[in-house]
């Protein structure tokens, strides 16, 4: 494999990472990205199986907080702030495309992962989280502040993981078992049959332990 016309192609910018970890040596720094790759991968697929759990596990509850109140969609209704708004207008149009009819669950699946986290933030504590939203996560003994910070700091790192992984940035030096750990557990506060699976069909931890090391010759 002709590495160096790699570099060229990649670019030295990129690849700078890799070559830092590795002092220089091309052929290691080369083993480290394809590593990258593949760790990206595994990134994405654990991130698509608990962000989908995650925002439906929320949009049930905010479909309950519609119907005590008499509303018929809590996209219209719910208490949330311009921003919120503005996202959820977003997902509206990307949901129409086409002249497709719009469904609620056609706007819910257009809410990118940022929107849901920002739900769970400190500004929604009173108006959204205590009332309804922790009943998503309910299985934690946690009083209800404590176990808002772990959830939204368990899905900030979920999409810090997630975005990098999307622009092929590297994680190599990233604590995946981390990442895994925390999408696990986050599952787990919500049923555990989601933890269960996740666990049986993630791909991570074998990545992993196939991550290649370098020492100086």
């Amino acid at each position: 494999m002709d590495y160096e016309r790699l570099q060229e192609l990649l670019s030295a910018e990129r690849l700078g990472s890799y070559l830092m970890v590795c002092q220089g040596d091309l052929d290691a720094a080369f083993a480290l990205y394809e590593w990258n790759i593949d760790a990206s991968a595994s990134a994405l697929s654990l991130a698509a199986m608990a962000e989908v759990v995650v925002r439906n596990a929320l949009d049930a509850q905010l479909r309950a907080w519609a119907t005590d109140r008499g509303e018929a969609d809590w996209l219209s209704r719910a208490p949330v702030d311009a921003r919120a708004r503005a996202d959820i207008h977003k997902a509206r149009e990307r949901a129409s495309r086409g002249g497709r009819e719009v469904t609620h669950g056609h706007v819910v699946a257009e809410l990118n992962l940022g929107f849901w986290r920002y739900l769970v933030s400190k500004r929604y504590y009173t108006a959204l989280w205590v009332p309804n939203l922790r009943h998503a996560f309910p299985r934690t003994a946690a009083p209800a502040a404590e176990h808002r910070r772990r959830v939204e700091s368990d899905l900030d790192q979920l999409l810090y993981l997630r975005n990098r992984a999307t622009h092929h940035e590297p994680i190599h030096r990233r604590d995946l078992k981390a990442d895994l750990d925390r999408a696990i557990a986050l599952l787990s506060c919500i049923d555990p049959e989601a933890a269960r699976w996740c666990r049986h069909r993630e791909s991570l931890s074998a990545v992993l332990a196939r991550k290649p090391t370098w020492s100086h010759p």
